[in-house]
This record gives C-alpha cells, structure tokens and sequence, in this order.
C-alpha cells in the first residue's frame, strides 16, 4: 500500500510558527511533524510514501 503526505502550501494557518520553517519541519513534542506521519504510517505498514511539496 501507498501513501501521500499533503505538505504543500504556505502553513498560514500555522502562524507564527511557519514564518522561518515550512509545515513539514514544526516541532511537536520535540519532533517534526512529518516524523510524526512517517511514524505512524511506518506503524500501519505502509512502506511507499510520496511526500507532496508544491502544489
């Protein structure tokens, strides 16, 4: 099975965190958060991920 991880965009709603680093890179609980969705998805098997950078 496959996966995407949609992490395109400005991250305007994330402000002010994304100002100086795109969405993918912010911190949550010490980690970025796409470590995070790689984490768990690694956890449900998935081992093919595309990650989306632009749109």
């Amino acid at each position: 099975m496959r996966a995407m991880i949609l992490a395109a965009g400005r991250g305007e709603r994330l402000r002010p965190l994304t100002e100086r680093i795109p969405k993918p890179l912010v911190r949550v609980g010490g980690e970025p958060l796409i470590v995070h969705q790689m984490r768990w998805l690694h956890r449900a098997g998935i081992r093919d991920v595309v990650v989306n950078l632009h749109h």
